[in-house]
Order: structure tokens, then sequence, then C-alpha cells
């Protein structure tokens, strides 16, 4: 076995095992707090769907790629390859679009009283349901393709005329059909990545107003950064390794499906890409909902206009 092969096995374990502990913390505090009653905010509902998506991102594609990658035999049949691989599209799709989602419901949750998005503050939290219903829905209906044009490795179907992604294989078109196909792919990834990065500089700018205005409460010379700041500084970081991940895994999707005989390094490395965002966004998340909390506390000691009592994240 090649030592390259033994590197991307372990990659793709490590992924795992972080990746599941991560998430699966999030999703046992969130189902505690529903157990005992505790304080739940709006937003929870939609960080449960993103722990399940980035849960069945990370194992429904890494366990069986770290099984092909260290060499061992994939006894996948036809109908277990094409779920597998179907159940991994789907949920990288919602793992994006619940990211999407919840920036663009924090955007509007910390909007002040005064801004064009007031008016949506109370009716925000009840669309919560149907929009994380609407992810699985569209991004079920997206991916309906994958079942057609997967299949197990060991099926009977000439090896000639498939693609070979490790553990499974895929059916090859022409280029315009496959062009076609990588840019139905990749739309809903590219406007998910629009939204992100305009919920999130909306978001630094509301802060950053907040803190001209607040300027009076804090020293001018303080040893420490105030909440705002490095709730900015949390929010920059989110979107960064939001948009870096996810850009990177839009340009292998997109090799990988036009070309015509992908090798074997395009392969894994793009998987290995698709991977990194599930693998920390928990713990990213953790971070950034923790910061936010404190400065909404923050807001509610110092600020006087009453809309900001209300803060819900």
């Amino acid at each position: 076995m090649a030592a390259s092969d033994v590197t991307v096995g372990v990659i793709f374990l490590a992924q795992i095992f972080v990746g599941s502990l991560g998430n699966s913390s999030l999703l046992l505090h969130f189902l505690v707090l529903d157990f005992t009653g505790g304080r739940v905010r709006h937003t929870d509902l939609i960080l449960k769907h993103l722990t399940v998506a980035n849960l069945l991102t990370l194992l429904c594609r890494g366990v069986p790629q770290t099984v092909a990658a260290l060499g061992m035999k994939v006894f996948l049949s036809d109908l277990e390859c094409k779920l597998l691989f179907y159940v991994h599209r789907v949920g990288r799709g919602v793992s994006i679009g619940s990211t999407c989602l919840l920036s663009s419901f924090q955007v509007i949750t910390i909007s002040p009283g005064d801004s064009r998005w007031a008016a949506l503050k109370e009716k925000a939290p009840r669309y919560m349901c149907s929009s994380t219903r609407l992810n699985w829905i569209l991004y079920g209906l997206l991916n309906v393709m994958f079942p057609v044009v997967m299949t197990g490795k060991w099926s009977h179907r000439n090896i000639t005329c498939l693609k070979d992604f490790g553990y499974c294989s895929a059916a090859r078109h022409d280029t315009s059909t496959d062009s076609l196909f990588a840019a139905l792919l990749s739309f809903p990834d590219a406007v998910c990545v629009g939204l992100m990065l305009w919920s999130s500089s909306s978001m630094v700018l509301i802060l950053h107003r907040h803190k001209q205005r607040m300027q009076h409460v804090h020293k001018v010379r303080s040893p420490k950064s105030s909440p705002e700041s490095r709730a900015t500084k949390t929010i920059l970081l989110l979107v960064s390794t939001f948009v870096s991940f996810y850009t990177l895994s839009c340009i292998f999707q997109i090799f990988v499906t036009v070309n015509h005989n992908p090798n074997w390094l395009m392969v894994n490395v793009g998987a290995i890409v698709s991977g990194c965002f599930p693998t920390i966004s928990p713990f990213l998340l953790m971070r950034w909902y923790s910061r936010a909390s404190r400065l909404c506390l923050t807001w509610i000691r110092n600020r006087k206009i009453p809309d900001m009592r209300n803060c819900k994240l």
C-alpha cells in the first residue's frame, strides 16, 4: 500500500472522528435542552438540522472512502452505493443551506428596531420550521439524478464507461451534458455563498455601528477588545471558513463532474475538502453562539432602546 493512500485514509479517519464528536456533542446539547425544558433559541432548530446534515455528509462518504483509500475491498451493492452517495449529497446540500439560513435569520434577529428588517423580527421565528423542511426537500430534489448515474464498482456495467470514485462509479456523458450537470449542482451553492456573504457583512456593519454608538461605554485604551469586536472577529472567521471550503469544494466538484476520467488525487482531495467544513463547523458555531450570547447581554445592560432587550440569538 502506497504512503499516499495511508495518508488519505488517516485524514478521512480524523475527519470522521473529530466531526462526529463535534456534531454529536452539539446535537446532544440541544436534545438535552429540549428534554429538560431549558432555554431554547429560535435558531436552535436550524442548528439541529445542520448537525444531522453534517453527520450524514461525513459518515455516508467518509467511511466508504476511508475503506477504499486504505486498499480494502468495498462490498457495496449497486443499491447501497446509490443510496450512500445520494444521502451524502443531500446532507452536504442541507449543511450549506442550513448555514445560509442561520446567518440570514441571525442578521434579522440582531438588527436594530429602526432598520428595514425590524418588521421581520416577529415573523422570522414562525418560518424556521418551514424553512428547514424546504431545505431538505430542495436538496433532495436537486440531487435526485445521482441514484441514476451512480453505480456500484462491482456491478456488471462496462468499466470503460464509468468514472471511478473509489467506492462507487458514475456513468460518463459527453462534455456538454457534464458541464450542464456541474452548473446545476453549483448554482445553489453559489447562491448560498452569496447570501452568507451578504448577511455576514450586514452583521458586521450592525456591530460596527453599535460600537460607534457605545464609544462612551468602553475605555479609550482598554487592554481588552470590546465584545462587539470579538463577536465581529468570530463572524468573520465563520464566513471565511464557510466561503473557503465550499468554494474549493465547488471547484473540485466541477472538475470531477466535467473531467472524463478524474484521477485518484482529484477525487480524494475533493472528498477531503468537502468534509472540512462539516468537521470544524460545530466548533466554530459553539464559539460563535457563546460570543453572540455575551454580546446580547452587553447590549441589554448598556442600551436603553427597548427593541434590543428582546434579543434572541
